[in-house]
């Protein structure tokens, strides 16, 4: 058995039933690694549970965007990793592979945990230079050290703005809420971004968002941007199958309400984290975790398909 090769990588279970990579403009790809989680393990297999659940949206046009996906959408499969190898020989193997992808390809990732968002950011940074961030999430990710470990999915903000791999003034945060030093809480926002936090977003939906999503457009501009959906950024009671569940959180329709407006932006590619099926209820966390993704890829088709 090869590198990858793990019973739980998934290469025949495809998102929306779409065909195996070749030419399409738009690629899917899991990243089944789960080594850096600091409470429950598990969202190793999230990737294919996404895909799973994915399979009920494969029948017609989005409501919103009045497209589908699957005719400009290849699933690559799960990458090869060394899920029992050091952090940093795991992520360089995610940023080769990775790297890749995005040369030929507008591309989305289905982790595994947070701390796969670093690499992916470092191999968009060869394409792109520094991006735009938008963070959705239930913690900050801005920790110095990983519980005295150096590195991990509580870290990689605060690395990504280290490294210049992002633009700190045009990073946003959405649904913070967890516990933390005010450091790292408010990092982000004393580096110049903005934070939204789940308090801030409470009795907000629908047009109730339009003073939210009209600063983050006119923040980012049109800076190439990347979104990270770190799972948790749900309240438990919408996601209850991830790692870190921090009660008072977004809501569903919250989260694609901002999805739907944001769309506009000059996305270059997304990931959704933290999907960790073995402590999910009727598989709400997946298809939630499905139908963000579906979303995402609707808006960046409608918008391509007009530009």
């Amino acid at each position: 058995m090869g590198i990858g090769q793990f019973a739980y990588a998934s290469n025949s279970n495809r998102f929306l039933a779409s065909q195996a990579l070749a030419g399409q403009a738009y690629a899917l790809a899991g990243i089944p690694f789960d080594g850096a989680v600091t409470n429950r393990p598990g969202a190793r297999f999230g990737p294919q549970e996404i895909r799973r659940a994915s399979l009920m949206l494969c029948d017609g046009l989005h409501p919103v965007f009045e497209v589908s996906p699957l005719a400009h959408l290849g699933d690559a499969g799960d990458m090869a990793l060394p899920n029992a190898s050091p952090l940093k020989v795991v992520r360089e193997a995610i940023e080769t592979q990775a790297a890749l992808l995005m040369d030929k390809h507008h591309c989305v990732f289905l982790g595994g945990d947070h701390s796969v968002t670093l690499p992916l950011l470092r191999a968009l940074k060869r394409r792109h230079g520094q991006v735009a961030l938008i963070h959705f999430d239930a913690h900050c990710d801005t920790w110095e050290d990983h519980f005295g470990e150096p590195s991990g999915h509580g870290t990689w903000t605060f690395e990504a703005i280290q490294e210049g791999l992002v633009v700190p003034e045009k990073t946003v945060q959405i649904g913070l809420r967890s516990s933390g030093e005010r450091a790292a809480r408010e990092y982000v926002k004393d580096q110049g971004g903005l934070i939204f936090t789940a308090r801030d977003l409470r009795g907000q939906d629908g047009a109730g968002l339009a003073g939210v999503i009209s600063q983050i457009r006119e923040r980012l501009g049109d800076t190439p941007c990347y979104l990270t959906l770190d799972i948790d950024c749900l309240d438990p009671a919408f996601a209850p199958g991830t790692g870190t569940p921090e009660p008072g959180g977004m809501t569903s329709s919250q989260v694609l309400t901002l999805l739907e407006e944001l769309a506009p932006l000059h996305f270059v590619g997304m990931d959704c984290v933290e999907v960790a099926p073995a402590y999910d209820h009727a598989e709400l966390t997946s298809n939630a975790a499905a139908t963000f993704v579906w979303t995402y890829l609707s808006g960046q088709i409608a918008k391509a398909s007009k530009a």
